[in-house]
């Protein structure tokens, strides 16, 4: 009887000296961090851990789950963005979808296929027409600061490259000066006054790069950039993209030889003229785009996804607005999924406007692990592997390497998964974890060898929910 005990002494030791409370991991964040956690083992059917997961935080890109699962519960598995173009009296028509993945490729395809169905010369107007979509561009809560870079890129039924043009600024040693390069088809203008500095010049100076822009589709670059041994790669948000996407067809029309009298306008023109299809350039399916816009975190597939969705639930031109309203909608319908009092801005969670609970992005993770049908699940990044998880510290090595399934968002102050993680029990764990107001201090001194708090407190996290070790208290 005394060795019983014994031994049940020794386990309950074993295990209290093993567990590792949620309140020692929160801890590991810096001062004035919140911390929000849902996690739910599927095959105990237990709610593990429900830390603060009925408060609204800024989801981020995690988001993008919401705007898939909508998407997947809504539009038909063959769903494709089309680009249309139409002979209409002397005029021919280009009808834009808001195809994200259109490129000039594609128009190039476009234009032979006009040439072969006869049309070498355009006697009247060309004409854009992008009237799917409406209202703003950009998001409600997208930062201003960040609005010239692609990840921001405007959100438009006339959409060509990503809104995105590439390239590059030198800021070689021995000189006081910066140069930039973007490749010559581009029809954007690019200027740089940065100025060439040390390291220390620019620390002392205050000194930092920055990126001026206008609706014009030009831009330019102050500031300083320290000496670098390879250009720093640029990635411009394309600020005008009905003027791009005309720069851009005027040249391809030259290039392959078909005239134009009239020109290149933007909308529908007022005719009794009937219509004649004359060539179609269709994306990838729904599912394609899916699994790129959440291994790429790519903000204009989801931007563009939403606003689509509010085109065809409410049979009008899809916005920001009615998307937001649509994608509740089907979520309530479909799914049974209750977001009433998430605040939804855009598809990608790039507005920081955004709130949505842990509670509520659970819901969300566990109808897609429950209708794992729709493949929204077996479409997220995984640890170490690929997607946005591929290189993230915390969870790219072993023992997390490829355990984990999950979508990451990061925002000022934010950085959040949701997902699912496979323990060493060989039980799915669904995880959703939701850090905001996370700011380290300036003052912070920690050596460049040891890892950011976040990474610390991810690493532990998920191999605490690995080895099953996680407890409440």
């Amino acid at each position: 009887m005394v060795r019983c005990c014994l031994l049940i002494l020794s386990l309950c030791l074993s295990f209290l000296a093993s567990a590792v409370p949620v309140n020692t991991l929160e801890a590991m964040l810096p001062a004035g961090s919140q911390l929000a956690l849902s996690v739910y083992n599927i095959d105990s059917k237990q709610q593990m851990v429900a830390l603060d997961d009925q408060i609204l935080l800024p989801p981020a890109s995690t988001q993008k789950v919401v705007t898939a699962l909508a998407s997947a519960l809504y539009l038909p598995k063959d769903f494709t963005f089309t680009t249309h173009a139409y002979r209409s009296g002397k005029d021919v028509i280009f009808s834009f979808s808001g195809d994200p993945t259109l490129t000039r490729k594609n128009i190039q395809s476009l234009l032979k296929d006009i040439k072969t169905a006869g049309v070498t010369r355009i006697n009247g107007d060309v004409w854009l027409d992008g009237s799917i979509f409406t209202g703003y561009e950009r998001a409600v809560g997208w930062p201003w600061d960040i609005l010239g870079v692609c990840y921001s890129a405007p959100s438009t039924s006339i959409a060509l490259e990503r809104n995105c043009v590439q390239g590059s600024i030198y800021s070689e040693k021995g000189k006081t000066t910066t140069r930039v390069f973007v490749p010559e088809h581009q029809p954007i203008s690019v200027t740089t006054d940065a100025l060439a500095v040390t390291k220390d010049e620019m620390k002392t100076t205050h000194c930092d790069l920055e990126l001026h822009y206008e609706n014009n589709n030009s831009y330019k670059l102050t500031g300083c950039l320290p000496h670098r041994s390879k250009p720093l790669p640029l990635k411009f948000a394309v600020q005008n993209p009905e003027k791009y996407m005309r720069d851009v067809l005027s040249a391809e029309l030259k290039k392959a030889r078909i005239g134009l009298t009239g020109q290149i306008r933007i909308g529908n023109p007022i005719s009794n003229a009937p219509k004649q299809r004359i060539a179609t350039h269709t994306s990838a399916p729904r599912d394609i785009l899916l699994k790129k816009m959440l291994k790429r975190s790519d903000n204009l597939i989801a931007d563009n996804l939403l606003k689509t969705l509010g085109h065809q639930y409410f049979n009008q031109p899809g916005s920001f607005s009615n998307g937001a309203a649509a994608v509740k909608a089907i979520m309530q319908e479909r799914a049974n999924i209750d977001l009433t009092h998430a605040v939804i801005v855009d598809g990608s969670g790039l507005s920081r406007n955004n709130r949505m609970s842990a509670k509520q992005l659970m819901d969300v993770i566990h109808y897609t692990y429950s209708h794992q049908d729709l493949g929204v699940l077996a479409m997220l990044p995984v640890s170490g592997v690929d997607g946005t998880l591929k290189y993230r510290s915390s969870v790219r090595n072993a023992p997390l390497k490829q355990r984990l399934k999950a979508k990451s968002g990061s925002l000022y102050g934010s950085y959040n998964l949701a997902g699912v993680i496979r323990n060493d029990k060989g039980q799915d764990v669904l995880v959703v974890q939701l850090v905001t107001n996370y700011h380290i201090p300036k003052t912070d001194e920690r050596p460049a060898t040891l890892a950011s708090p976040i990474t610390q407190f991810e690493r532990e996290l998920y191999q605490a929910l690995l080895t099953s070790s996680l407890t409440m208290r």
